[in-house]
């Protein structure tokens, strides 16, 4: 058996062994791709409608406007999210003083009009996010519903995936040097005239050729989702690499019974602004927007984070942020997305590439992508069965021939 026949038979059943995985994902990321407009149809009423050219109120009146609307609870985050068309803001238990135990938690999220700061709605405990029904198809895309199993499960299959990626680019090259490049070329083309074998066949092989970038960066950024350690490892070896802080994810709810931090919310907002502004004039960036302002109840910490000069692309997930001490207001740590780790600067761009964060028309390529690779994975599917299938048959033909030369003999000698 030849070194190329036997990358053909890995291709061919590690391929069999994606195909309805990748199906799958194939065609929940082509969703995914129009996450904002699907919560728009899902949950109309907790979205504004957009104002062009109309300036955002700022996250000091969102936080007066949220306190007046909700008294008996306390403001610990609030975010302009993946949607610009609403502000979140969230609440966690505060103290009644004069009983000494927590308000009832009515509301946990309250969701403002960004540019007039009126109410669109807000999400009582227990309830369903505006986001739920696009959340479930991420679950499905990222664990199908398995859980850290299933999570795990996927990043399995998305490192699989990955190398499958350099073998399918392997077997698509000629197998000798003659005429390599008049050769390859009958790769890259679909002979849309021919049996539907071989538009099956072109088509697996062409498109896989002509997207394979793109497939590539969408297998290891999965790796880097669902399997960190694998990923961080790589990334370690070959870039100077450094990944957010641990404690720049999503703070818990406070259980009311804590000690407040000395700094209140607007006090804390006013120290988090001073500075992101003396950051930006020592590393030389400029600051945008604000994205997110919220405070860490166990670490005692509130953590800023703004669209800035350094962010890859002005969209709605940025990672320009900073920690500082919720009683002194000290610095405790600053995250630049770009110009400082190559490494942190690669895994952004895989992030970003697939989160669809680069406007309408990549949305769109993202989301026909997503078709194409379930479309991959049907034509592997084919291609094999099609072979197998010629095979059987080439093998019941031989069989016969067999049978009917034993028994001519026998028949001539009675």
């Amino acid at each position: 058996m030849s070194i190329r026949h036997l990358w053909l038979l890995v291709h061919r059943y590690v391929g069999l062994a994606m195909a309805s995985f990748l199906v799958l994902v194939g065609l929940t990321g082509s969703l995914l791709a129009f996450s904002i407009e699907i919560n728009h149809l899902v949950s109309p009423r907790f979205y504004a409608k957009p104002q062009p050219g109309a300036a955002r109120l700022g996250f000091a009146t969102f936080i007066d406007r949220a306190e007046a609307l909700v008294p008996q609870e306390q403001v610990y985050w609030i975010q302009i999210p993946s949607d610009p068309n609403q502000i979140d803001v969230r609440f966690s238990l505060r103290r009644n003083t004069a009983t000494g135990k927590p308000y009832p938690l009515a509301v946990e999220d309250l969701y403002l009009n960004p540019w007039t700061g009126q109410e669109l709605g807000r999400r009582k405990p227990g309830e369903p996010y505006p986001t739920a029904f696009m959340d479930k198809v991420r679950k499905l895309h990222e664990e199908l519903f398995l859980g850290n199993f299933g999570f795990r499960f996927m990043g399995v299959i998305a490192l699989i995936w990955t190398i499958d990626c350099f073998i399918g680019f392997y077997l698509t090259l000629p197998a000798a040097l003659q005429r390599f490049w008049p050769r390859w070329q009958q790769a890259w083309l679909v002979k849309w005239r021919a049996s539907a074998a071989r538009v099956n066949f072109d088509l697996h092989r062409a498109s896989g050729l002509w997207l394979w970038p793109m497939l590539f960066v969408f297998a290891w950024s999965s790796v880097m989702f669902n399997l960190p350690e694998v990923y961080n490892g790589v990334s370690r070896a070959v870039f100077h690499y450094q990944w957010p802080p641990a404690d720049a994810e999503m703070p818990m709810q406070g259980t009311g019974n804590e000690r407040p931090p000395r700094l209140d919310l607007q006090a804390a907002l006013s120290t988090a602004q001073r500075l992101m502004a003396e950051q930006a004039a020592i590393h030389h960036f400029s600051v945008m927007e604000p994205e997110v302002f919220a405070y860490q109840f166990d670490s005692r910490t509130y953590f800023y984070n703004v669209h800035s000069s350094r962010d890859i692309w002005h969209s709605q997930d940025s990672w320009t942020t900073i920690d500082f001490d919720g009683d002194t207001g000290a610095l405790r740590k600053l995250f630049i997305p770009t110009g400082e780790h190559a490494g942190r600067t690669v895994a952004l761009w895989l992030v970003y590439l697939h989160e669809c964060w680069f406007g309408l028309p990549y949305r769109i390529f993202v989301c026909v992508l997503g078709l194409v690779i379930a479309m991959l994975s049907y034509t592997g599917v084919y291609i094999w069965w099609k072979k197998r299938r010629g095979r059987v048959l080439a093998a019941q033909k031989q069989k016969a021939s067999f049978s009917t030369s034993v028994v001519q003999p026998n028949e001539a000698s009675r």
